[in-house]
């Protein structure tokens, strides 16, 4: 590895320099040149193509834990360390798969909406006027959760908020409990 990185960039930096500053001997160098490459060396290039292989059919999403034993299936004799290794020398770096939304199967009741009162007017002239609500999905470690906000329009605060694994109508009616217990009826 030394080796190469001289042998590319002795035409820029002296070849004494960069010896000294990558501990290595010019002789060693030399003949570092001349040495035909190892048996591992041999092997490795040999592993490399197989690795590529499994890793750009799965879309560039495979890590090592799942090359890995792409290599054993397909008869290489090979540890896994050693396929971490080859990986990070080529770059190749999975990337995470793109995340999708969960599907919504919650029945729709057969009730009319509701008439909409605002009419896109959305200034407030006292607190507890006016308030919106709306919801959203949001990714955690745990997996994925659901949020529902209770906004005042006059201060643009939020009153109330709940969120749940699942989106179910008591994620809504526990934020809009939330909203009327901390700005309910006392407050004018």
């Amino acid at each position: 590895m030394k080796f190469k990185l001289i042998a590319k960039h002795r035409g820029i930096w002296p070849l004494t320099w960069m010896c000294e500053v990558l501990d290595v001997s010019r002789t060693g160098f030399y003949s570092g040149l001349s040495r035909p490459p190892s048996q591992r060396q041999r092997e490795d290039e040999v592993l490399i193509r197989p690795i590529r292989r499994s890793f750009t059919d799965s879309g560039d999403t495979y890590g090592v834990r799942r090359v890995w034993p792409d290599r054993l299936a397909w008869g290489y004799d090979v540890g896994r360390e050693r396929v971490a290794r080859l990986m990070r020398q080529q770059a190749l770096q999975a990337r995470p798969p793109k995340r999708k939304l969960p599907k919504d199967h919650g029945e729709r009741p057969a009730h009319p909406r509701a008439p909409n009162t605002l009419d896109r007017s959305f200034n407030a002239t006292r607190a507890n006027e006016l308030w919106t609500a709306d919801m959203t999905y949001i990714w955690a470690t745990e997996g994925g959760l659901f949020l529902a906000v209770v906004l005042d329009l006059y201060s643009r605060r939020v009153v109330g908020w709940s969120m749940k694994a699942r989106m179910t109508s008591d994620l809504v009616i526990d934020a809009l409990r939330m909203a009327i217990w901390r700005r309910g009826p006392s407050e004018k």
